[in-house]
């Protein structure tokens, strides 16, 4: 009579709660959805990316709606974006997770 192996036990995989932004790549832990094209622009059911709190800021900050719809429609198109490259040098290198509220008046 042979013995039958009992199965491995349960293995456990470390699940992290740890969030990527699209648009610095950094690992966060919370992440906002950002419409590629704003909702106002038509974009309500177009796609989306997760972006950290301060880089969704900064993009609204620095680029008008009908920007973001005309020349950034793309996670590829923001991340070239002239006018956040500054930016994203900067916050690449920072441990940054929250920034205050920077709209415009």
């Amino acid at each position: 009579m042979t013995r039958r192996r009992s199965a491995p036990p349960y293995t456990t995989v470390a699940v992290s709660s740890e969030k990527t932004c699209e648009l610095c790549l950094r690992q966060v832990r919370h992440v906002s959805r950002h419409h590629l094209v704003p909702r106002e622009e038509g974009g309500r059911y177009g796609p989306t990316v997760d972006l950290c709190q301060p880089c969704h800021s900064t993009v609204h900050l620095l680029l008008t709606n009908r920007e973001l719809a005309r020349r950034y429609p793309t996670v590829e198109a923001l991340q070239g974006a002239e006018e956040l490259q500054k930016y994203l040098h900067w916050v690449r290198r920072s441990r940054v997770e929250h920034i205050s509220n920077r709209r415009r008046k």
